[in-house]
């Protein structure tokens, strides 16, 4: 049995959601429905930053052996703290390095996210400044997955943002029917992956 890790924040972990409703568990639904032969895994966890991420690859990497194909979505808590994009880019790039010395033959899916989130009026503060970092903050994912050759999934929460019907009360999170939408959208581009490596 081969094994796929997600790495990721809330959005990975399910907030406030059953573990069975996370996207990597409707994930393995999808795997288990085509009888391919994966084990996903969730590292997830809430409030997770890129910073946090780094500090944790280590530890994972060395608790899960082998690690076939490695799912990356992290970023969002950074957008939410504006921390500089070239520093979530630096975090993101010593994830993947560590990933890739230590299991160089796993696939790699990077997970791209963009900002504002739904944060409403914020998003109109400080004259343009947010404007600027959005496209920055949007930029850096496919500039990484292109840098390190991996796969690449354009947006996560892509027909899930901005819909309070997909999303838990604080219009951030996904509740359990926008999970089944994120897991779509990863799962356009992971199942190739899967198939490629199976």
């Amino acid at each position: 049995m081969q094994q796929i890790v997600f790495f990721g924040d809330s959005l990975t972990a399910g907030y406030q959601l059953r573990g069975s409703e996370s996207f990597p568990s409707r994930i393995q639904e999808k795997i288990d429905a085509l009888g391919l032969p994966y084990k996903a895994l969730n590292y997830g966890i809430s409030g997770e930053t890129t910073a946090g991420g780094r500090q944790r690859i280590g530890s994972v990497l060395d608790r899960v052996n082998p690690i076939d194909v490695f799912v990356l979505e992290l970023g969002a808590n950074d957008a939410l703290r504006g921390i500089p994009v070239r520093e979530t880019s630096q975090n993101l790039q010593h994830i993947l390095n560590e990933v890739r010395r230590q299991y160089p033959q796993a696939r790699v899916v990077l997970v791209g996210l963009e900002f504002p989130f739904d944060l409403g009026p914020l998003a109109s503060l400080g004259g343009g400044r947010y404007g600027h970092y959005a496209q920055e903050f949007k930029a850096l994912f496919r500039q990484l997955a292109e840098k390190n050759e991996v796969d690449f999934v354009p947006f996560l929460l892509h027909g899930v943002i901005g819909q309070r019907h997909l999303n838990l009360p604080d219009g951030v999170h996904p509740n359990a029917e926008g999970q089944k939408l994120l897991a779509d959208n990863v799962w356009a581009i992971l199942r190739p992956v899967l198939e490629r490596t199976t």
